[in-house]
């Protein structure tokens, strides 16, 4: 249970920006209140110590909107960089300079409520975990086919990286502070930040929250922006489809002596198989599969070289639990 005495959890809030002019300040007022403090359902004590605003060079004019906030709050950071490097980047960019016991990461267009990182604590602190996404209540406030497809591809790499909650993905999220900087520390380029962070999360929950529309903008993603945003969740979800060539080389050495004796019981009774038919098929099936191998022994090897390219650590060192921000509650 919460106690009085326990100190309150430091929150950083990181926020990457590509077209903000509009929505941005609405957003940075929501948090405000949450700077002096504040106390989850559950009686837990929090704070947010800062706001941090990662410019990722968007085409409005967000960046004079930066410093304007910046000037007027002394808890407002903005991280400049030095062009746009898309969303994740940027959210790690902003995460790496952050230096809260937790971090919460939200999006620039209003749809994330920052009342919600109560609930979100008091999941983490409840259920023990390092990552808490929140699950929209509602439907996104996306077109149907958007809402669709987004669907489609976490249910793909849900299977395709294990131990990946591709589902639970959401870009409102709350992480705690040491796995959060750690995974923006050894991220490579073009990584997908939550397959990133369930590389090394002990626990991931949920909980229920809902979103609101986008505040008076479109959104920033096209078509291509969307089909390079699946490919890089794909290509990070890790190293199951190279293994798939692998299985089918060897299943296919296996079939080879199989397919052989059907063929040659059929080439000796001469009922179904042409002249010249069968040792052709035989020696097709047999180099086949070995091809099939081979690519697949080359595909294990470059396996092996993706995951050290996308930064996939071998371990993560972290202080003991029982000193950390998840006994807050002085348990």
């Amino acid at each position: 249970m919460p106690t009085e005495s326990a100190p309150p959890h430091l929150v950083s809030v990181v926020v990457p920006v590509y077209q903000g002019a509009q929505s941005l300040p609405s957003v940075v007022e929501e948090v405000a209140p949450l700077v002096e403090g504040g106390t989850t359902p559950a009686g837990r004590r929090f704070r947010v110590t800062e706001v941090i605003l990662v410019d990722d060079c968007g085409p409005d004019g967000s960046d004079a909107v930066i410093r304007a906030l910046a000037a007027e709050h002394d808890w407002v950071r903005p991280v400049w960089l030095s062009r746009n490097f898309g969303q994740h980047a940027a959210t790690l960019a902003g995460i790496a300079a952050s230096g809260g016991e937790w971090v919460v990461t939200m999006d620039e267009d209003g749809q994330h409520d920052p009342a919600h990182v109560a609930v979100m604590l008091d999941t983490a602190m409840t259920e023990q975990a390092d990552v808490v996404y929140a699950r929209p209540s509602n439907a996104p406030p996306h077109g149907a086919l958007r809402n669709a497809a987004s669907s489609s591809a976490k249910w793909l790499v849900a299977r395709l990286a294990k131990g990946a909650p591709a589902a639970d993905f959401n870009s409102y999220r709350l992480v705690l502070g040491e796995v959060a900087r750690s995974v923006a520390a050894y991220a490579g380029p073009g990584i997908y930040l939550d397959v990133a962070i369930s590389w090394v999360a002990r626990r991931v929950a949920t909980v229920s929250v809902p979103m609101r529309t986008e505040a008076g903008r479109p959104s920033g993603y096209d078509l291509r922006s969307l089909l390079s945003h699946f490919w890089r969740l794909v290509l990070s979800s890790g190293t199951t489809p190279l293994r798939l060539v692998s299985l089918t080389g060897a299943a296919a050495l296996l079939l080879a002596p199989v397919l052989a004796v059907a063929l040659a019981v059929g080439r000796a009774t001469g009922r179904w198989v042409a002249p010249g038919w069968t040792s052709t098929m035989i020696l097709l099936m047999i180099t086949t599969g070995a091809i099939l191998f081979a690519l697949g022994v080359i595909a294990e090897y470059v396996g092996m070289a993706v995951n050290m390219a996308m930064g996939k650590p071998l371990y993560l060192p972290v202080r003991d639990r029982a000193d950390g921000p998840l006994v807050r509650d002085g348990t």
